[in-house]
């Protein structure tokens, strides 16, 4: 069986990721694109490196004809993402990758985006999409909602280690440092090459990062208590990559049997000998986390490093993973390609 899938935003970096993923899957057909400012272009006009696919034109939302899509990924901004989901037929499988539908508290939405929700049926019904952690959720759901890909990095780090009980759950500290592309493909006078490279520098500082929200959700969720994560990101000349170093409290050798032993299985997670560190270059433009763990020479202390692609096991990997689990497909199913190197 073929599934047709429809891309709402295929105009940002993670649409055009949807679609060099997709093209590979012997199961799916894109047959809708969507970007409304570009609408009537072709994809090789706006992604010249997609020049060789036989793609649709580019059309507005309102031209596609939703009866005929099995699973429809919503790669548009926040905000615009509920007001265009809300609209959406009711029995359309769906996968947001905005920050839409990531926290399951309206408050907690206002708190961390800064408007009210306004599609609070399908924020009820929206299935957190960390896939490892989601699974049997994801399978039944219609409407998926993609990480933040800082948080999905770090929650990879962190979720074994928090239900496991094996580190200080006040003794958290973050460091991550993030690609440009996770900034989006719009124009930002901070990321323009003479201010972006030969440099880095931190960002929301002192605990403002949006995607705080889903380390609060999430691992007081686990915990059963509130466990709040001290985080800082920082922007990095260059184009993909997220590399989180996560310090914590506990013993060396427990956190790393724990974080083993819960990625034994997962294709996707791979875990790094005792005491190596993993590197951005090693999964570019891959599906792949790897994460590493050195003892500190401070005794009972750890550092632990995880390594992704934030556009694709950060959003557009992860969201076809979801797919292949909301569609009956298999999981890896177009997603074991190796990553680039160098």
């Amino acid at each position: 069986m073929t599934h047709k899938i429809a891309i709402l935003g295929a105009s940002g970096y993670t649409g055009a990721e949807l679609v060099r993923l997709i093209a590979e899957h012997p199961n799916m057909e894109i047959v809708a694109l969507a970007a409304e400012r570009k609408a009537g272009m072709t994809m090789a006009q706006v992604f010249p490196h997609l020049r060789h696919m036989n793609l649709p034109d580019l059309c507005k939302i309102s031209e596609i004809d939703f009866s005929r899509i099995d699973l429809c990924f919503c790669a548009l901004p926040h905000k615009t993402s509920q007001e265009v989901i809300s609209a959406l037929p009711k029995d359309l499988k769906i996968i947001d990758l905005s920050a839409d539908f990531r926290l399951t508290d309206p408050d907690e939405y206002e708190k961390w985006y800064g408007n009210p929700h306004t599609a609070l049926e399908q924020q009820e019904e929206a299935v957190y999409g960390l896939t490892e952690f989601y699974r049997d959720e994801i399978q039944g759901a219609r409407l998926v909602a993609g990480t933040g890909c800082n948080a999905a990095t770090g929650q990879y780090v962190l979720r074994p280690l928090v239900s496991a009980g094996v580190i200080d759950l006040d003794d958290i500290v973050l460091d991550l440092k993030c690609a440009v592309s996770g900034a989006g493909r719009s124009l930002k006078e901070n990321l323009l090459h003479a201010e972006l490279s030969e440099g880095t520098n931190a960002y929301a500082v002192g605990g403002i990062h949006r995607h705080l929200g889903e380390f609060d959700q999430e691992f007081s969720k686990l915990a059963g208590r509130t466990v709040h994560v001290q985080f800082t990101p920082h922007l990095i000349p260059a184009n993909r990559g997220i590399l989180a170093t996560t310090y914590v409290k506990g013993d060396p050798n427990s956190i790393y049997e724990t974080l083993a032993k819960a990625y034994a299985d997962e294709p996707f997670i791979q875990m790094l000998p005792m005491g190596e560190t993993p590197s951005t270059h090693h999964v570019r433009g891959s599906n792949f986390c790897h994460i590493g763990v050195v003892a500190d020479r401070i005794e009972r202390r750890a550092i632990v490093i995880a390594a992704l692609d934030n556009l694709t096991k950060g959003s557009s990997g992860q969201a076809l993973q979801n797919a292949n689990l909301m569609l009956g497909e298999i999981e890896t199913r177009g997603l074991m390609m190796a990553p680039l190197f160098p």
